[in-house]
């Protein structure tokens, strides 16, 4: 694969969204980012705080059967367990993306000068992702939801998508993962009605996270200008797959059953929410715009993301 060096920025080389940046000036402003923001989650949160009565554990708003019918028919006290099984649901789909994304910045930096600041960087992010996976887990063990693992099918998919992804490929899979969550989670931080330690957890996470999206959409730009036209076309279909997976592993149907709901009946109505299909086109729509402007939707793969409900 061809890469865009010091001398093709400084000739101007340009995408839709304009002229590309530097690399290495990208890297250094955000290792001076983390060097001011980052956070130690273990000293940061009160972990040993009881949770309070009568908090969600998710915004209500952003819980799968929200508005549907069987939301409807339950108790307050039923709708915020199942805001607890969610959020720990959605922990465990944090962790199991994550693992994926450090795989792939070690892939991605493999090659490449250790001293430049580019991966200097990227060896940073993986630090932080060591640090919101054990976040993540450390939440779930605090309350009283389960780890919530993805489908078999999905984690030998995941196995097979870091095995085969191209570099834009790995970079657009990244941005799926961390974009729609993070919508969710500013949603979330603010957010007086949910417990306090899911506040602390998710303003950590999108402070953080801010630097990741950053590093991964100036490398995804850089990959789809001179990323080779095959690998471009691969990395279409490939996300549009990733996109589909996504969607279906967000919310894991377990989480029905363990709050004593029918998880037939509990997936089909979520299917059928016009509310839960606008919750997650609104999520996506910030990184499905930008996809959009540096050629990603397109062809095969644009169908395949429509498919997946998180483009209109």
């Amino acid at each position: 694969m061809t890469t865009l060096t010091e001398a093709d920025a400084l000739e101007g080389l340009r995408d839709a969204l304009g002229l590309l940046k530097d690399r290495e000036q990208v890297a250094e402003r955000l290792l001076a980012s983390s060097a001011k923001h980052s956070f130690d989650p273990d000293k940061e949160l009160d972990w040993d705080a009881p949770f309070e009565e009568g908090k969600w554990f998710w915004p209500p708003e952003l819980v799968s059967l929200y508005d549907t019918p069987m939301w409807k028919r339950m108790s307050e006290e039923q709708r915020i367990l199942l805001s607890q099984h969610e959020s720990a649901a959605l922990a465990s789909l944090g962790i199991w993306f994550e693992l994926i994304l450090m795989q792939l910045l070690v892939r991605h930096i493999y090659d490449k000068a250790a001293t430049s600041a580019h991966v200097r960087y990227a060896l940073t992010e993986i630090e932080d992702e060591c640090r919101h996976s054990k976040m993540f887990a450390r939440l779930i063990s605090r309350g009283d939801a389960p780890w919530y693992p993805v489908a078999r099918v999905h984690q030998n998919l995941g196995r097979l998508f870091k095995t085969i992804s191209t570099t834009p490929g790995s970079f657009t899979a990244t941005l799926l993962g961390e974009e729609v969550l993070d919508w969710m989670q500013r949603l979330t931080f603010p957010d007086e009605r949910v417990q306090p330690l899911i506040r602390g957890v998710t303003r950590i996470h999108v402070v953080e996270e801010a630097r990741h999206v950053r590093y991964a959409r100036e490398e995804l730009r850089r990959q789809m200008v001179t990323a080779p036209r095959w690998s471009q076309e691969f990395t279409r279909v490939t996300s549009g797959e990733f996109a589909r997976v996504f969607s279906v592993a967000f919310v894991n149907p377990e989480v029905y059953t363990n709050v004593g709901l029918d998880k037939r009946e509990a997936m089909a109505q979520v299917k059928a929410s016009a509310h839960r299909r606008e919750v997650m086109q609104t999520g996506a729509r910030r990184l499905t715009e930008f996809l959009d402007d540096i050629g990603v939707l397109r062809g095969v793969g644009r169908r395949l993301w429509r498919a997946s409900g998180l483009l209109a």
